[in-house]
């Protein structure tokens, strides 16, 4: 019998014979490939690095691990994190159990579709642009993005530093909240929505570089629900960034991959070789207007609590079709959260948006459980 018939998992690593004693003792867990495991094959996606075994473990893996979690194996994820599809052209395309023939999402896709099969009890991804709540938003799994600079980033391969975060991903949000605790050291929030304000968003914020994303009124169908556990919902909006923040992640992407590309730009797949040779023709006024923009947005204070917006707010694309054209409107409603450096929890569809993790995970909380 085949043991992951959704290629989720890279390698497969054996259990201990005895967990660890902690508050997450005995608890399976899968982490993206992204991020080192001491004495584990990680291997980033990548044929580059297909051999890579690092000497130590990512300060977050391991404070899991320190926890009792169980590693069980490495994620499939797209190459080096970079790609909202659940395809990898070494690895091979992880498969949806809940969408079958639909994409699961990108890049911890291994990690959302082998939560959501019962594979694995908890995951450690990482988000740069949508890559832990897209996959749980297409596989009905719960995931957090956590706020830039909340959580360790070393032993984890850098796509664009200025937008990576790492974070957990399981199948309901108390054991988001729990892992979260675990990982930043803190008590989790006790379940908070009564008295708050909650702006509902019909349309995302651009990332600033001319193109207006579609909007959609998919947020309506959470209205009701929040009111209901004593939520005040408004119509609200955030603004744009004044500049186009894309020279920003280019110029960082080409310098995470500066030891290996163009040098040994025959060994990445296309889809990524075709980012690359993009990223290499930057003009240095234009990225050094993206981090004045980015610095200026991440100064905004919201004037409502949270934000509630779809995650997808289109059809999920087939597992097989390009990626290069669906990934910017596929990724719309997920990508500014990373620009402005917020907060946003994928409870399925479900995106809650704030600038603290805590506000999300008291909301989640209180709408898993149903009680404000």
């Amino acid at each position: 019998m085949n043991r992951d018939p959704l290629n989720a998992v890279i390698t497969w690593v054996d259990p201990p014979s005895e967990p660890r004693l902690g508050r997450l003792s005995g608890r399976t867990l899968l982490v993206k490939d992204l991020i080192d495991t001491a004495g584990v094959r990680t291997t980033y996606g990548s044929r580059i690095h297909a051999g890579h075994v690092p000497s130590r473990t990512a300060t977050a893996a391991q404070r899991l691990l320190d926890a009792g979690a169980v590693l069980i194996g490495k994620a499939n994820l797209t190459e080096y994190a970079w790609g909202v599809l659940g395809r990898n052209p070494w690895y091979g395309t992880v498969h949806n159990p809940v969408h079958p023939g639909r994409t699961t999402g990108g890049s911890s896709s291994g990690n959302a579709a082998a939560l959501a099969a019962g594979m694995c009890e908890l995951a450690l991804g990482t988000d740069t642009g949508c890559s832990i709540r897209l996959p749980s938003a297409c596989c009905d799994t719960v995931g957090l993005k956590t706020r830039w600079g909340a959580l360790p980033m070393d032993g984890i391969f850098p796509l664009c530093p200025t937008l990576d975060t790492v974070g957990p991903m399981a199948r309901s949000v108390a054991d988001v909240a729990l892992m979260w605790s675990v990982l930043a050291g803190r008590p989790a929030p006790e379940p908070l929505l009564a008295g708050l304000t909650v702006g509902m968003l019909t349309r995302p914020p651009s990332v600033g570089d001319g193109r207006v994303p579609e909007g959609s009124d998919a947020a309506e169908q959470w209205v009701t629900g929040l009111e209901r556990l004593g939520a005040r919902v408004v119509a609200a909006s955030v603004p744009e960034p004044v500049a186009n923040t894309w020279p920003l992640f280019f110029a960082e992407a080409a310098a995470s991959h500066r030891a290996t590309f163009p040098a040994r730009a025959a060994e990445y797949g296309d889809n990524i070789r075709v980012k690359l040779e993009l990223a290499q023709r930057r003009d240095p006024a234009e990225v050094a207007a993206a981090y004045a923009a980015l610095e200026e947005w991440r100064r905004y204070r919201p004037e409502v609590d949270l934000y509630v917006s779809p995650c997808v707010a289109t059809e999920l694309p087939p597992e097989d079709c390009d990626e290069l054209e669906v990934r910017i409107p596929f990724s719309a409603w997920l990508r500014w959260v990373n620009l402005i450096g917020w907060a946003g929890l994928a409870v399925g569809n479900l995106q809650l948006i704030a600038p603290q993790d805590e506000t999300v995970l008291a909301a989640g909380l209180a709408w898993e459980r149903g009680a404000g």
